[in-house]
């Protein structure tokens, strides 16, 4: 019974033994960016300017709000790209292991694609697609509401 412990001793110092480079690794990281941290707040500038609080992009003012409201068929176009281009992962994946996966693995991707593209007709027949006449909408009430500011 001795004899064990001593052995699993033995394996958890051996364990450490492996592990101590890991340790100072982390060790010196986490002081290293600690410091910085510390380092920027006692070095770094600090005033408080009425064009500090200010957002601006690029350096051009703010001209409006940033709080629009955009038709939900804009994320409906965003979904369908997400989900378009999943059918291009796809797709890659399946055209680079073409040779390993052989017939069973075209038929299940010209499933997949006709699936796909059955969902895209349908959705064009139903007008979920048809977001040109609205966008332009936002986008002339956007302009007048700069124009009143």
């Amino acid at each position: 019974m001795l004899s064990l412990i001593v052995m699993s001793a033995e394996n958890t110092y051996q364990g450490m033994a492996e592990l101590w480079p890991i340790l100072v690794y982390a060790g010196l990281a986490l002081l290293i960016a600690g410091g910085m941290v510390v380092l920027s707040y006692f070095l770094g500038e600090k005033h408080k300017e009425k064009v500090t609080e200010q957002p601006y992009e690029a350096g051009i003012p703010v001209t409006g709000s940033a709080r629009l409201q955009f038709s939900s068929q804009f994320y409906l176009i965003a979904m369908f790209f997400v989900i378009f281009d999943l059918d291009a992962a796809f797709l890659i994946g399946w055209a680079i292991a073409f040779r390993e996966v052989g017939w069973a693995g075209y038929i299940g991707a010209a499933i997949f694609t006709g699936v796909l593209l059955a969902i895209l007709i349908y959705e064009w027949r139903i007008g979920a697609l048809n977001y040109g006449p609205v966008g332009k909408q936002i986008l002339k009430g956007m302009k007048k509401h700069q124009q009143k500011t």
